[in-house]
């Protein structure tokens, strides 16, 4: 497949997945009376993963997260060469997601940032006040079992067809656990997007929902391998 076709999958992807689960956060988490609330948020994220997937899977990979895309690297599944475009186009396709929902967020009166725009946060910025610390272990844990799913259910032997379901679920089911510690990341490219859009202290913590991210995804990827996992090299 020509790379121009993988990076615009990999770019409506991961617009998708940040229009989608970031978009339900601001416009219907705590919408008056018939707010979707955490529930409702941690199932759109797993939707968007699950329906680009399917519509874009076969043609990038359906990776739409840098952590993704370095799990992947290490668990023997995707070229170094690779790795810097796919993340240039899933951080682009995240920051213009954020650029629209802002957009159609400041129609409404009263709208501000400050509010929050579902940025990812620790310490004061958590939804439930964890420290930094929690937030960061928290991230690395999701990560690393985020990619053993991936890695586990596009593997050789895995029945096939069924990966979509697999990765979507278990995004969903991260989202439920961490909402209220970090807002939930475990996207280094989602998180860079609203990041943008509030500024301050979201883009001041950034740093960490790019580390956490990345470490999870090496270490799974790392020990999937050593699992023996039939698709991988070596």
């Amino acid at each position: 497949m020509p790379m121009s076709k993988r990076l615009g999958a990999e770019f409506l992807g991961t617009f998708w997945l940040v229009f989608g689960g970031a978009g339900s956060a601001v416009f219907a988490a705590a919408f008056p009376e018939l707010g979707i609330g955490f529930v409702g948020v941690s199932l759109a994220f797993g939707l968007t993963v699950l329906t680009m997937v399917y519509a874009v899977g076969h043609i990038s990979g359906g990776h739409f997260n840098p952590a993704v895309t370095l799990g992947l690297w290490a668990g023997g599944r995707f070229d170094t060469k690779d790795i810097i475009p796919y993340w240039i186009v899933q951080v682009l396709g995240a920051i213009a997601a954020a650029a629209v929902l802002f957009v159609i967020a400041s129609g409404a009166a009263g709208f501000s940032v400050a509010d929050g725009f579902a940025a990812n946060g620790y310490g004061d910025h958590s939804p439930g006040g964890y420290s930094m610390g929690a937030a960061l272990l928290a991230e690395i844990v999701l990560t690393f079992f985020f990619l053993i799913v991936i890695l586990g259910a596009t593997d050789k032997l895995a029945p096939a067809g069924f990966a979509p379901l697999a990765i979507g679920m278990s995004l969903t089911l991260i989202h439920l656990i961490s909402i209220p510690i970090t807002n939930t990341s475990v996207n280094p490219a989602r998180s860079t997007g609203q990041a943008l859009f509030v500024g301050d202290w979201a883009t001041a913590q950034l740093w960490m929902f790019w580390v956490a991210p990345l470490v999870g995804a090496l270490i799974a990827g790392a020990v999937y391998r050593w699992l023996g996992s039939s698709s991988s090299e070596g």
